[in-house]
């Protein structure tokens, strides 16, 4: 297996500039994620890395190898689409091995490779019916089977568990992390669900218009955002975010909310408007009215309460336990300084 180098990548269409110079690294077995909201440019780049879309400007690399101007069969790449297209008149073994009988394996090898796939992807009982009989997660497997035969150098999956109900995307993911923990491929996934980013990535790329705004660990993306969008983005339910303005060294108000800012970190001068970045489970219900109750949803071993600030701006608090208050409710709410960020105007991370 190995890695993938991106160089200043550009992609036009006509006139139109779609990617502006990604420069990415994707290490030797590693599980990359491209996150972001539809039209980011997500589903391009990957295109991009399999052939299917030319490269208007720069250089990709798939190991050693610049494969810019390759044909996408000469890349090593496999991809897994979220439309499945099997071929509804072959078995499952048949739509496995179809493609090195085109072009032209040796029938005892093609067998020997659809078993191996099969025994991985928990599919052996399975490769005498046809894609009718299958459930759709059987069927998503039958067509990662079908790359796996292959043995590319790289697995590209463009949102493959889009057109499955919610249980058996919970089911995929666990399938296709086992997966790259048995075979250990290299792996570019391309998703909108930053649940499944989070959750399957070694290395999460966030995506907005094109552009790469942040690259990291899940859980440092998580913690530690560069920007407002990525800090917005990354984490379910989505971070509160409030206008607030620097009152003096080292306190911001916003929303009824006094922030003393951490240590270390750069304000503005006092006047200056700022936002504050406060996620959910940050949150605690605490005596006081300068919150209302808008709604609450009672999800079992957690809830998520609806407010709006004096100010009218909307947050939501996470909370444990059977004990939350009522719709009209009015509350105060409480947090610790270490867990707000900051924003400037544009969006930026004040650190």
């Amino acid at each position: 297996m190995t890695g993938v180098t991106l160089q200043k990548v550009v992609k036009r269409y006509g006139e139109a500039q779609v990617i502006h110079g990604v420069d990415l690294t994707i290490e030797d077995g590693e599980f990359c994620v491209f996150v972001g909201p539809s039209g980011c440019g997500k589903s391009t780049l990957l295109r991009m890395v399999a052939g299917l879309e030319e490269t208007s400007e720069g250089t990709i690399r798939i190991g050693a190898r610049d494969v810019t101007q390759a044909d996408p069969s000469e890349r090593g790449v496999a991809m897994v689409f979220q439309t499945y297209a099997l071929y509804p008149h072959m078995t499952v073994a048949e739509n496995m091995g179809f493609g090195l009988k085109m072009t032209g394996h040796p029938k005892a090898e093609i067998d020997r490779k659809v078993q191996e796939a099969a025994r991985i992807l928990k599919l052996d009982e399975l490769l005498t019916r046809k894609p009718k009989a299958l459930s759709g997660g059987q069927r998503q497997r039958v067509a990662i089977g079908r790359a796996i035969v292959r043995g590319p150098e790289v697995f590209l999956f463009d949102e493959p568990l889009s057109n499955l109900d919610a249980e058996l995307r919970v089911e995929m993911r666990v399938e296709i992390a086992r997966l790259h923990r048995e075979i250990g491929a290299t792996m570019i996934y391309v998703t909108h669900d930053q649940v499944e980013a989070m959750t399957l990535a070694d290395k999460i790329v966030v995506l907005r218009k094109g552009r790469v705004e942040q690259v990291g660990k899940p859980l440092d993306l998580y913690h530690d955002p560069d920007n407002r969008f990525v800090a917005g983005f990354i984490g379910s339910p989505a971070m509160n975010f409030v206008a607030g303005k620097v009152e003096g060294a080292g306190s911001v108000a916003a929303a009824g909310l006094a922030a003393q800012v951490s240590a270390g970190v750069a304000l503005p001068a006092a006047g200056a408007a700022v936002e504050v970045g406060l996620r959910p489970q940050h949150l605690r219900v605490t005596e006081g009215t300068t919150h209302r109750v808008e709604m609450t949803e009672a999800l079992g071993g957690v809830s998520y309460i609806h407010v709006t600030a004096a100010t009218g701006e909307k947050l939501v608090i996470e909370a444990k336990g059977d004990v939350i208050p009522q719709t009209g409710a009015q509350v105060g709410i409480g947090f610790d300084a270490t867990d707000a960020l900051f924003f400037d105007e544009k969006g930026q991370r004040l650190r």
